[in-house]
């Protein structure tokens, strides 16, 4: 079992950025993929994206894709997702997730194991 744990979520306007980071304990961290999902308000959470084992096989929403990037350092078994020119519509707790038996692709939630307990995000506008 890998616990996952998020951190930087706060308060920003729209058209700022802001990295959440989440880091891995437990597990082999450079063997498995990780990803992100979101749940806005009100909504279902939903995957925002995704990174293989390796760094080179990333996927991303269409909503967040030319914004959001998603990225790892398999020494510090940490996973990132840098968010720039957010917009209200980000606005979630987010999610972050290890998928221990993938290694390069994983995009639905029920390919990942473990889950953090959420990194709230708020956008105003």
């Amino acid at each position: 079992q890998v616990r996952v744990e998020e951190a930087g979520g706060g308060v920003v306007q729209a058209g700022d950025s802001l990295r959440l980071s989440c880091v891995a304990f437990g597990g082999t961290f450079r063997a498995y993929a990780m990803g992100w999902f979101r749940r806005p308000p009100g909504k279902e959470r939903t995957f925002v994206a995704s990174i293989g084992s390796s760094g080179e096989n990333k996927h991303y929403a269409d909503s967040v894709k030319g914004r959001f990037i998603v990225s790892r350092d398999n020494d510090r078994s940490t996973v990132y997702l840098d968010m720039t020119n957010l917009r209200p519509e980000d606005t979630a707790v987010y999610y972050c997730a290890a998928a221990r038996n993938y290694r390069d692709y994983a995009v639905t939630a029920r390919d990942f194991d473990d889950w953090g307990q959420g990194a709230q995000v708020y956008v105003s506008s």
